[in-house]
This record gives structure tokens, sequence and C-alpha cells, in this order.
């Protein structure tokens, strides 16, 4: 039976299992989706995004925005509601170009009723993209929130190479302290080990600030989300955020990342030449796994995906049916599935 923002589920609490009851139970949601480019369609002085106007090579109109505005809120929409009619209630949101386009994302008919109000920062990004929260304000209060910089080296040439941002956003969750550490670490441009102490230094800027939350609260609940481009078992995730997908195995300090068993299993969020990667990953802090009484818990994770958010001809047959086909307007939603996790609270 599910009512609105109640999950009932049917416990075994006799060790033996040999009767069970039905508890009630709060639920939330939590997300995260790169939604693709999502520029407007005027030029951002400063920002590399002239193949994004309706005089670019990808013909960005305004019909083409409107038709991806509607696309994107269609699966907001959807997103953990076999889990609770209510969705979602925080979404961290990757490649925006500015709050504009996520106000009108949150304004179209599919959402407006969700209330979402919005986290965002301007990054130093050169392409202009930055990371975002939504949030539904009955459930989550935000108290303080901050772009968190990422500073990388200089190349060779003495050239800095600026990427995005880590937004850090502290609310109340019906009554809870939460952190939120939205990312979008550097790519894997020149190749995946060359590239990849940048996303190292993306992860030491979380790893940082988690490690001043739990030394002044060791009980701290923290989500840190984003589009990582790095697998669950990438040294990054593994040795720098220190978060590794053992329950049983984790050390003080350390962070449960549910997506190992996913990849292992050969399941991704993003896919290139037939390959499956789990980049759009959302870690938790030790004290979200804690069955503590009054206090929301992991319950599960999962990766959103509807029939008519695959694509189902061509190259790209089975992945996720992306907005554009190169520069050939192909009507999707987002290379990248979005990912969720669930949280339950019992309800005495």
């Amino acid at each position: 039976m599910i009512r609105r923002g109640i999950l009932w589920l049917s416990l075994c609490l006799a060790v033996t299992c040999t009767y069970a009851q039905s508890k009630q139970y709060k639920v939330v949601n939590i997300g995260f989706y790169n939604l693709e480019n999502f520029y407007d369609t005027t030029h951002q002085q400063g920002v590399n995004d002239y193949e994004f106007l309706p005089q670019g090579q990808k013909r960005y109109t305004g019909e083409v925005y409107l038709d991806k505005v509607k696309n994107l809120a269609s699966v907001i929409k959807d997103i953990g509601t076999n889990i609770s009619p209510e969705g979602l209630t925080i979404l961290g949101v990757a490649e925006i170009e500015t709050r504009g386009v996520l106000e009108d994302l949150t304004q179209h008919p599919l959402l407006k009723d969700r209330g979402y109000e919005i986290v965002h920062y301007n990054s130093p990004d050169a392409r202009g993209v930055d990371v975002g929260l939504l949030y539904n304000p009955r459930h989550f209060k935000v108290e303080h929130s901050a772009p968190l910089p990422v500073e990388l080296p200089a190349d060779a040439a003495g050239n800095r190479h600026k990427t995005r941002d880590v937004l850090w956003v502290k609310g109340n969750l019906d009554g809870q302290t939460l952190h939120v550490l939205v990312n979008h670490w550097p790519s894997r441009l020149g190749g995946e080990a060359a590239s990849a102490p940048l996303r190292a230094i993306a992860a030491s800027v979380c790893r940082t600030l988690i490690d001043s939350l739990l030394q002044q609260e060791p009980d701290a609940n923290i989500v840190v989300m984003g589009d990582l481009n790095d697998n669950p078992t990438n040294e990054s995730l593994t040795r720098v955020l220190k978060a590794g997908g053992d329950q049983q195995k984790l050390k003080a300090g350390e962070l449960f990342n549910p997506w190992v068993s996913f990849y292992n299993k050969g399941i991704g969020t993003l896919a290139y030449q037939d390959a499956w990667a789990l980049f759009d990953q959302i870690v938790i802090s030790q004290n979200l796994l804690s069955k503590k009484e009054g206090q929301f818990r992991f319950y599960k994770a999962n990766i959103f995906k509807r029939d008519d958010m695959i694509q189902t001809s061509g190259r790209y047959k089975g992945y996720p049916k992306r907005t554009y086909d190169f520069d050939n307007y192909a009507g999707g939603f987002s290379d990248h599935f979005p990912t969720f996790i669930s949280l339950i609270k019992a309800i005495e």
C-alpha cells in the first residue's frame, strides 16, 4: 500500500522470520541527472557556447530548447515515483549553462506543482556549464550553500584549465541535517590515465570538506553526487574519496558507494563504443546506513530509465537517447541515465 510520501514495507521482525508485520515509513528520494548540454539560446559573454546558438552548427533554436525543457521535465517528474508518489525531494544536476534554464525547467507545467527551488552558482568552466541543485522546500530547507573551487594545475604551455566548482548545500531534511555535495569532475579528454590526476583533485576537494564535517560531527549525514567521469572502482573514488561498496568492510570516516555492485554486474549510466560506464553516482556517509530511531537511512539505489529514454536504432542503439546525433537534433533527453537513492524513516 502506498500513500502520498509514505511507503509501506513488510519487514520480518522475528529473527526466524516466522511472522511479518507492516511498518510505515516516510520516504525521501535523492537524485542526480546530467542534463547534457542544457544551454539557453543566447550567447553568454566569455563562454564558448557558440555551438548551441540558433545560428550555430547544431542550429539550437528556441523550438529545440523548449522541446528539451519538456523532455527533461517529463523525466524528472517520473524519477522515484515508483517508490514515493512525491518523486524527488532533492535533485543534483550537471551541464547547465545558467540559472535561467533551471527556472524554465522548474516552471514547466509538468513540474510546476512540485514547487522546486534552486541553488546555483556560476562556475569558471570554459564551456559555461555548471552544477546545480533542485529541492522541494516542503521537505528540505536550505541553511547554507557555497561553491567550492577545484583548482587544477597549469599544463606544459602554462595554460590553466578551468573546471566546475563543487556545490555544497547544507539543509534540514524533515528535522535532520543533511550535507549535499554536487559534482561534475574533469572529463577524460586526453585519455583516462592522463586525466586521472585532475579528477583526484576534484575528489580531494570533497574529501577535505567531508573530513572537516566528520571531525565536527562524527555522525554527519553527507551525500556526494555527480557525474564523476570515473567508475566506482577508480582510485578517485576508492583512494581519494574513500568510498567502498561493502558496508561491512568500511572503516571509520569512509563512505558507502552503492554503485559498486551495479558496475561489477556491467550496469551503467552511459555508454561509449559499446562499453557501459557508471559515472553518475550518489555516495553516502555511514550514518545514513544506521538504523537509529527517528532518522533517515539508506533503503536502495536505482538507475532510472523509461523505454522512450533508450535509443532504439542506429549507432547508439541501446544507449541513452541523447539530444543530438552529432549535429542532428535527435529529440532525446540526455546521454546519461539519471540515478537516485531512497532514504526511509520509520513512522512510530
